[in-house]
C-alpha cells in the first residue's frame, strides 16, 4: 500500500480514552494507532506495510516496525503474519483489539464497557460472511482472495472433518438462523485457519463451535438495549472461539 491521494483513508481516525491517556505511549505511536484504526474500518484489519507508515511519519521502517511491536505488546492491537505453504509471508494483517474483551470470563461479556467503535460494519462483514459461503458451499461467485487457491482444498477437508460440509440440498432443509449460524462459523474458521493461530484448530469440534456460537447469541439478545450491547457480533463471536481455545494455555 503506498501512500497517495488514492490509498490515503476517508475514514475517520480513532483514538479512544485508553489510548491518549497511556503515559508509557509515545504520542507519535497514539497517533499511528489512530491511523491504523481509520484503515482497519474499511476490510476489518490494517494491511498496510512498514513503508506506508515510515512514509506517511516521515521514519524508517525499523522504527515503525518498534511502534507496532510496542502497541502489541501492550494488547492494543493485535499482528497475524499470513503466510503460504513455503512459509514465505503473503500479508501481514493488524487487527484493533476491542479492550472490553480482554480479562474477562467465558462468554467473555465485555463487563458493561460498551465498545468506543465497530471494527466493521455490520453489513460489510455480513458481505463477505455470505461471500465466502456461496464460494464454498454453493459453489457461485468468486474467491477474491479470502485465502490462497492452493489452501483451498485443505480448508475444505478441516471442514469435511468438522461436518460442516453441507451440500446446496441439504441448506434448502434447514432452517435461515441455522444457514446463518452455519455463515458464521465457516467464516470464522476462514479467519483461524488463515492466522497465526491456525495450529489450534485441532482442538475444535463441531459442537465446541455450535456450542460458544450459541453462548455468545445468548448474551447477545440478554444485552440488546443496554449499554453492554454487543454491537459487532462475529467480532464478539470470533474472540470467544480464540479465548476458547487458548484456555490451558
Amino acid at each position: 500500500m503506498n501512500l497517495n491521494d488514492e490509498n490515503k483513508p476517508n475514514y475517520y481516525a480513532i483514538i479512544p480514552a485508553n489510548i491518549r491517556y497511556d503515559n508509557t505511549l509515545k504520542a507519535i505511536e497514539k497517533l499511528m494507532y489512530g491511523e491504523i484504526t481509520a484503515l482497519t474500518n474499511k476490510e476489518g484489519y490494517c494491511f498496510a506495510r512498514n513503508g506506508y507508515f515510515a512514509e506517511l511519519f516521515e521514519v524508517a521502517n525499523n522504527t515503525v516496525s518498534r511502534w507496532i511491536s510496542n502497541l502489541e505488546k501492550k494488547g492494543y492491537i493485535k499482528v497475524d503474519i499470513i503466510r503460504d505453504k513455503r512459509g514465505q509471508i503473503i500479508e501481514r494483517r493488524i487487527f484493533i483489539v476491542n479492550t472490553y474483551l480482554q480479562n474477562c470470563r467465558y462468554p467473555y461479556i465485555q463487563n458493561g464497557i460498551y465498545p468506543i467503535y465497530k471494527i466493521v460494519e455490520d453489513n460489510n462483514i455480513n458481505i463477505r460472511i455470505d461471500r465466502l459461503f456461496n464460494y464454498i458451499i454453493n459453489n457461485t461467485g468468486e474467491n477474491l482472495n479470502d485465502f490462497p487457491k492452493k489452501q483451498l482444498n485443505e480448508f475444505k477437508d478441516l471442514l469435511c472433518r468438522l461436518e460442516f460440509n453441507y451440500t446446496k440440498e441439504q441448506i434448502k432443509m434447514i432452517t435461515e438462523e441455522n444457514q446463518v449460524k452455519l455463515k458464521y462459523i465457516i467464516y470464522c474458521l476462514k479467519d483461524l485457519f488463515l492466522s497465526s493461530k491456525k495450529t489450534l484448530i485441532h482442538k475444535l469440534t463441531r459442537e465446541k463451535l455450535v456450542y460458544i456460537y450459541d453462548n455468545c447469541k445468548d448474551v447477545q439478545k440478554k444485552n440488546l438495549g443496554l449499554e453492554s450491547e454487543i454491537k459487532n457480533f462475529y467480532e464478539y463471536f470470533y474472540i470467544s472461539v480464540i479465548k476458547d481455545l487458548e484456555k490451558g494455555l
